[in-house]
């Protein structure tokens, strides 16, 4: 490996490079990158120069990779994680002092129903750091990750990117929401023909029980979709409506004492809820304090 090859390289222009990656638009990078678009176009007209390679060709309003520019990234990104891991040996983290803004990313159950007490003690540690909390799900956040909208979330995973992290904060048992609160609990033909609600922000009138019932010859019947998980008390009092919903969330729902949990009257398998991050954010002190307390407050008790 020729070292000195490094004297021709700008670091911003490799950051630069790899955001126009990710956005594949020079708008959308100024922005993200915080600079004006004829700066990222002058960057590139750089980058084609350096790498004797034009690296995106237009497509519309899209500008697709060269076949060279996706043999540099596979490079360019783990050598840029290393990098800022290294760089961030080079200070300290004091939570009661810092003013830092860190963004997690977190779905709507997660925040719901874990996030209250894992605030409460930042802010009584850490009265300086601003939270941002970004929605995610196990669909995007991989995106995100990457995209650097957040450093670390929690929520249900599926496959990640190979330089990303996980670690099993605990496991989540589905479980029923009902209003009427009976001694008599729910036989699998109530379940089935009582009405139920789906919550999801995509307007979904389908979730995970669905598919369970199927490998048992069963269905049920939904009939109301909403967005959000803090109406469910107020929308189901007084009524047979009966919701599926994870258990961390279920007992914080329940909470008002308008509404009840009790088991799937079928066997319901148990998901896992995970921390995800990615190795770049290993060593950074900030970033380390953060999952500390993620798994501290989110994690199985």
């Amino acid at each position: 490996m020729n070292r000195s090859e490094l004297r021709k390289a700008d670091i911003n222009l490799m950051v630069t490079f790899e955001t126009l990656m990710q956005e594949r638009n020079v708008t959308r990078a100024a922005s993200k990158l915080f600079v004006s678009q004829p700066a990222v176009s002058a960057q590139l007209n750089r980058l084609r120069d350096l790498f004797n390679d034009p690296l995106f060709i237009r497509v519309g309003n899209r500008m697709e990779p060269t076949a060279r520019a996706n043999e540099i990234i596979q490079h360019l990104s783990q050598a840029l994680d290393a990098m800022s891991a290294a760089l961030s040996l080079t200070h300290g983290f004091d939570p009661t002092s810092s003013d830092m803004t860190l963004c997690i990313g977190l779905s709507d159950d997660v925040e719901y129903g874990l996030l209250p007490p894992l605030l409460r003690a930042i802010r009584e540690e850490a009265p300086g750091i601003v939270i941002v909390i970004r929605r995610v799900n196990f669909w995007d956040v991989a995106e995100q990750l990457i995209s650097g909208a957040i450093t670390v979330a929690v929520c249900l995973t599926r496959e990640l990117p190979a330089n990303a992290k996980r670690k099993a904060l605990r496991k989540v048992q589905p479980m029923v929401l009902r209003a009427d609160k009976s001694a008599k609990p729910l036989t699998l033909d109530d379940y089935c023909t009582r009405p139920h609600v789906v919550v999801s922000h995509v307007g979904s009138i389908s979730s995970f029980a669905d598919e369970w019932l199927r490998l048992i010859g069963r269905e049920r019947r939904a009939v109301l979709s909403v967005a959000q998980f803090s109406t469910l008390p107020a929308l189901m009092a007084g009524t047979d409506l009966l919701c599926d919903l994870p258990d961390h969330l279920i007992m914080a729902v329940s909470r008002s004492g308008l509404v009840y949990a009790e088991p799937h009257p079928f066997v319901s398998p148990e998901l896992e809820l995970s921390m995800v991050w990615l190795s770049m954010m290993d060593t950074d002190p900030a970033e380390r304090w953060l999952r500390m307390k993620l798994e501290q407050f989110m994690g199985q008790q």
